[in-house]
């Protein structure tokens, strides 16, 4: 795609503007680095698609490519052009938080990208002891609406089916009330307050979930609304 412009707006735009593309860099700039990895950020995006975009992407020098010691399949890396996108990123992000919020839809509000989030966002160091089991019951969801996070030392992962391991705190809330708490529009008080969320689990863990839990680096920016019009 060219737009036959000097200008360095169109320029830019001739190797981001695709569809998709800056959602990968998203994911690249958060730690994927795998194709299945990115599948979990991207999950609506088809693997042929996915492969084009970080095939013209390698090709415009935003990622670097390497292969899997004794496998098939490659891990993905983002070069120094990729990595000076992460302002744009923020820059984004920041204007759709402020101006895009009152677009989304309750299809916007999935559970796996959710806790692809949250996975990102538990900081180990901030938990008790060296294993913590975190549950998360979706009262809006039909196909699988328990889900886990096991937190083993430094490792964190998501569990769709039970791990088998004791449980140290459950969540019991609907994907869009979890998603406006960890974005920062619902405080925690808040939504246990007006029965939207449920926490059941020792007060170590419970009465400072933003400590071992960090919410988005987006939770404090405004909408549009609240700008324009301060209460």
């Amino acid at each position: 795609m060219s737009y036959n412009q000097f200008c360095p707006i169109a320029k830019a735009m001739e190797v981001v503007g695709e569809k998709w593309t800056l959602l990968i860099v998203r994911e690249l700039l958060m730690g994927a680095s795998r194709f299945s990895e990115m599948q979990r950020g991207l999950p609506t995006l088809s693997p042929a698609l996915l492969t084009k975009r970080l095939n013209d992407m390698e090709q415009s020098g935003l990622l670097a490519r390497k292969r899997i010691s004794g496998q098939r399949g490659y891990e993905y890396f983002p070069t120094n052009a990729c990595k000076e996108l992460m302002p744009v990123i923020e820059a984004i992000g920041g204007w759709g938080m402020q101006w895009a919020r009152e677009q989304m839809t309750e299809s916007d509000f999935d559970p796996g990208l959710l806790m692809l989030y949250l996975e990102r966002s538990i900081n180990p160091d901030k938990l008790i002891g060296n294993e913590t089991v975190i549950r998360f019951d979706f009262s809006d969801v039909l196909d699988h609406p328990h889900w886990w996070i096991v937190v083993d030392g430094q490792k964190v992962s998501v569990c769709v089916t039970d791990p088998g391991k004791e449980v140290d705190i459950y969540f019991n809330v609907c994907v869009r009330v979890m998603c406006e708490i960890w974005m920062g529009e619902l405080s925690y008080k808040r939504a246990i307050n007006d029965g939207k969320l449920k926490l059941i689990g020792p007060k170590a863990l419970t009465k400072n979930i933003n400590d071992w839990l960090a919410p988005s680096v987006f939770a404090g920016d405004l909408p549009s609304s609240a700008i324009l019009n301060p209460a």
